[in-house]
């Protein structure tokens, strides 16, 4: 298995090589120079595994350069029941990722599928363990070292950082907008205190954060002097994680390969719905993917129309869904690269044009870039929005209805999905995170707090330490090289 670069840059890399890095030379984004297939044979064989097993035979699809046993004993070391152990009441935490059918009549099937059950309660953990363990192992390999420089809008950053934290030969620096996140999620950042944790809070949203990654991934010199690295979804070992509980909610949706099956999932930056894109891409029957926006809805605007318009800082909401506070989605090149039949030469072009002035149309109307909307619909997306009110009703609809909590990011999918499920087809709504991480919205919605896991009752009056920085480039650059010593 081979990889190259959405933007026409020519030398393919295997695995290894590219699990480091996050972008490509030329700025693109990896991708396998052809989607590995899913025979119906395979899906039925697979139907009776364990997690850990399931991850097995997808990751050995896309990773041919590392012995299948060390690629078993990493999968073995994550997905276990120890790590991922904040499951709710009722749930089986040796699934990993359990589904709980919310409604089932009428040949309505509305399922939840669990993300959340990992050491920060977000489904960001689900890849960052195990892109934990593959940095781990290739470096001991190599015998080299890696500082990450990452972005995240609330949920990356502390699964990167409970992931790396500790890990031989790794540093990582996490930029996050300033006082643009949950008190839960800066208390789950910045109270973590390990000498190889720095968190970098900026003063502007998050797409500045993300630009400030790319820069930095931009400048080669810069970036092989100070053994740059990334885990923001750019990074395709993260999204090949991804695919893995697609499968997972799938077989475990259905009882034989004839069904389908369709997936609403909360979506900012692109990453977690893409790797859905990829699995159906390999062959699994997915009838439709549903982006969920927030009142951010950069994604849903392009899904109905065809024409993709970023959005600046100063139109950038801030949200009670805040993991999607984004405008600019990272992972969306890897559609588009599709959409466009792999013609990496207009994707360059396209992406340039989003730099110069802020998007580009494939509506197929007068003056557009191209008439690829039509294409869409092949590809099964469709999307939606959901704002504050409607979170806090969704929130109340589900602890109603069904007798659970959720996330409001979970709100904004369940509130999408409803509006998309279609008979006979069940629909799986992917959970964000646990909702004790977003509980000013639930203490408005339900007038009470979320429950927590034990071991997070005080999270927010824990030390906390952090670095407040503009968003200069070149600052941030010297903050890195301060405390790499390289």
């Amino acid at each position: 298995m081979q990889y190259v670069s959405t933007r026409g840059y020519t030398a393919a890399q295997n695995f290894s090589e590219i699990l480091l890095g996050g972008l490509a030379p030329d700025g693109g984004l990896y991708l396998p120079e052809v989607y590995p297939q899913v025979s119906h044979d395979e899906l039925n064989a697979w139907r009776g595994l364990s997690y850990a097993d399931l991850a097995f035979e997808v990751l050995k699809k896309f990773i041919t350069d590392i012995p299948e046993d060390d690629i078993k004993a990493l999968v073995t070391k994550t997905y276990t029941a120890e790590v991922y152990k904040n499951a709710r009441a009722g749930e089986n935490a040796s699934e990993i990722t359990p589904l709980r059918i919310l409604e089932d009549q009428s040949g309505r099937k509305l399922i939840l599928q669990a993300l959340s059950n990992g050491p920060t309660l977000a489904f960001k953990d689900m890849a960052m363990q195990l892109l934990g363990n593959l940095f781990e192992y290739t470096l001991s390999k190599q015998h080299e070292e890696l500082n990450i420089l990452g972005a995240t809008s609330g949920d990356t950053g502390s699964a990167a950082e409970y992931a790396m934290r500790g890990k031989k030969g790794v540093r990582v620096f996490m930029l996050s907008p300033h006082k643009k996140m949950s008190a839960f999620q800066t208390a789950q950042m910045f109270s973590l205190l390990d000498d190889n944790i720095f968190n970098i809070a900026v003063e502007g949203v998050f797409d500045d954060c993300q630009d400030m990654v790319k820069a930095v991934s931009n400048d080669l010199t810069y970036k092989a002097k100070q053994k740059i690295g990334t885990v923001n979804s750019i990074n395709w070992a993260r999204v090949i994680a991804q695919v893995i509980y697609y499968f997972r909610g799938y077989l475990r949706a259905t009882t034989q390969n004839t069904e389908k099956v369709s997936f609403t999932v909360p979506s900012g930056n692109f990453g977690n719905i893409c790797a859905g894109h990829i699995a159906r891409m390999m062959g699994l029957p997915i009838a439709k993917l549903v982006v969920a926006t927030n009142e951010n809805d950069v994604l849903d605007e392009f899904f109905r129309t065809g024409i993709y318009r970023v959005r600046k800082s100063a139109e950038t909401w801030h949200t009670s869904s805040p993991s999607m506070d984004i405008s600019k989605a990272s992972n969306f090149e890897r559609f588009i690269y599709d959409l466009l039949d792999r013609d990496a030469v207009r994707v360059a072009a396209l992406f340039r044009k989003v730099e110069t002035e802020g998007g580009f149309d494939l509506s197929g109307q007068t003056g557009s870039d191209g008439d690829e909307f039509k294409k869409i619909a092949a590809f099964g997306f469709q999307s939606g929005k959901s704002t504050h009110s409607d979170r806090l009703n969704t929130i109340r609809q589900v602890e109603q209805n069904y007798g659970i909590t959720i996330d409001t990011h979970t709100a904004d999918g369940i509130k999408v999905a409803l509006e998309h499920i279609e008979q006979n087809v069940p629909m799986i709504v992917l959970e964000t995170a646990l909702a004790a991480k977003f509980n000013e919205t639930i203490q408005e919605a339900l007038g009470r707090d979320a429950e927590r896991p034990a071991g997070f009752e005080n999270i927010e009056a824990l030390p906390q330490r952090v670095k407040v920085m503009t968003s200069n480039v070149d600052d941030m650059k010297a903050f890195i090289a301060q405390h790499t010593g390289l």
